[in-house]
């Protein structure tokens, strides 16, 4: 009597984690918990930062027109890999576009969805996030490929990566806002 009832308990216990960590209750956790996690990003030393090593990538925005990220040379870029099934990608999107809607007009805010392009207009709208999106048709420059999302680049004016973060950052932080005001100076 005692076994079956472990048993039983045991097996309620699994269908609770699995119904939690397979369902969008979990998911909503999952970007909580990643929210409360993150951390400002940390600036690369002078030393170690990379540069570009070419601005050769084709992307296109949401309706497909191409976006030409050579045009941007010079430019402080803002560049962020990112999908919506992704809790740390999505638990960093409302500081992305607080710091979009302060610095949109100044860097050149390059956000990379990994993701089909409907899901990707639907969760723009529902979350009500205007920063722009686009799709890779090309290989990234090889500086800033990663196998990990969420990965945000920061890029000066001279082409060197002085940020290089993965997981979930809080990009609106006072640090990251004074270190954009140094940058475009």
């Amino acid at each position: 009597m005692k076994l079956e009832r472990k048993q039983i308990v045991n097996a309620l216990i699994l269908i609770g984690l699995l119904l939690f960590i397979f369902t969008p209750i979990g998911f909503r956790v999952k970007v909580f918990a990643s929210r409360l996690l993150a951390s400002s990003a940390a600036i690369i030393k002078e030393e170690m930062q990379m540069p570009l090593d070419t601005y050769q990538w084709e992307l296109v925005n949401v309706n497909g027109n191409p976006f030409d990220f050579e045009n941007e040379k010079g430019e402080v870029i803002f560049v962020n890999f990112w999908a919506t099934w992704c809790p740390p990608c999505v638990a960093e999107m409302p500081s992305i576009q607080e710091l979009y809607n302060d610095y949109g007009d100044k860097v050149t805010f390059v956000m990379v969805a990994q993701d089909d392009v409907e899901k990707v207009k639907n969760f723009l709208t529902k979350k009500e996030y205007n920063f722009p999106v686009y799709f890779s048709r090309s290989k990234a420059p090889d500086v800033l490929d990663s196998k990990v999302i969420p990965t945000t680049y920061v890029i000066n004016k001279e082409g060197h990566i002085i940020i290089a973060e993965t997981g979930a950052a809080d990009w609106n932080s006072s640090k990251i806002r004074l270190l954009l005001d140094g940058l475009l100076k």
